[in-house]
């Protein structure tokens, strides 16, 4: 998926997250030193003050609850339920923002039907809402999890989304599958490390499958959300707009990383598209924030310019 010097920095990043040391250490110093760059913050408030100030600039918001592998119940309900208020104060206060979450932060590692029942609550009350969720896709071991869960959510609604990574081989079969759905889909292309034996190991093919799930999606009805900070790739969209004259909003949506390509993310805005930044916040940003690190290192280089700056 990256070049042969990046993939080998990227393992090493990726392995230093599993390092208590390393946690530590970022946990004490890195909001400091550039982690707010990526998060918003680790409150509710803090994360609602980012939303309403992108919300005056035109950008949507979809809001992510830092956590996953929750191994106990109480703590999959207590997040169930603050997905839940943020629906309801997105509601009352006029935010633009929706959420997405991970299904391994609502009880999936403890109890498929848990997670079941956690995101079908969060689905009723952002109907209720008039919004909708977005289930987010984690490591390949979970993916026919979450696209069971996802088939079982929409056979009673239709505000649920759930997203394909374009790394793995299977991701356009698992497209196809769904499109007698018309599915609300977010096409990533993967931040997690896996075997050449399920996914794409050069940079090169995981371009080519995301343009190849983008296409897909956009020749089939549904709603697609293409995430990407990749000038290319937004380009391509952009021919494939004209040529199959679709409109610049309702059809499809634009979404970044908050605090990545903040210049690209303003110009599609400035363009016409409907364009919506990911915005994660919450106390357990560290393996979110080594995820960000190892994905691109401009990334890295920005967090380590803040480090030495600090001292």
């Amino acid at each position: 998926m990256a070049s042969l010097l990046e993939r080998p920095l990227r393992a090493v990043i990726l392995a230093a997250a599993e390092s208590p040391a390393v946690q530590r250490a970022v946990n004490r110093y890195g909001m400091q030193l550039g982690a707010r760059r990526f998060v918003a913050g680790e409150t509710d408030d803090e994360f609602l003050a980012v939303a309403r100030a992108l919300n005056a600039r035109g950008f949507a918001v979809a809001c992510g609850i830092l956590g996953e592998g929750v191994r106990d119940g109480a703590e999959a309900l207590v997040a169930a339920d603050r997905y839940c208020a943020l629906l309801r104060t997105f509601a009352d206060q006029g935010i633009d923002a929706n959420v997405a979450f991970k299904l391994t932060h609502v009880g999936l590692d403890i109890d498929p039907e848990l997670a079941f029942r956690n995101a079908s609550r969060i689905a009723r009350v952002a109907r209720e809402c008039g919004n909708t969720m977005r289930l987010d896709m984690e490591q390949s071991r979970y993916v026919d999890a979450t696209l069971a869960i996802y088939r079982r959510l929409r056979a009673e609604f239709d505000n649920v989304g759930f997203v394909l990574q374009s790394y793995l081989l299977r991701s356009l079969d698992d497209l196809r599958s769904t499109l007698d759905l018309e599915p609300n889909l977010r096409i990533v292309k993967g931040a997690y490390l896996e075997p050449p034996s399920i996914a794409f190991a050069q940079k090169s093919d995981v371009d080519a499958n995301y343009v190849r799930l983008v296409e897909t999606a956009l020749a089939h009805s549904g709603y697609t959300a293409i995430a990407t900070h990749d000038p290319a790739i937004v380009a391509h969209v952009e021919r494939l707009v004209v040529e199959g004259h679709l409109p610049r909003r309702g059809r499809f949506e634009f979404q970044l990383l908050y605090g990545i390509s903040p210049q690209l993310a303003q110009t599609l805005v400035e363009r016409g598209y409907r364009v919506r930044l990911a915005v994660p916040f919450g106390d357990y940003w560290f393996p979110y924030l080594m995820r960000r690190l190892a994905e691109r290192p401009a990334n890295l280089a920005f967090f380590l310019r803040g480090a030495f700056s600090k001292r």
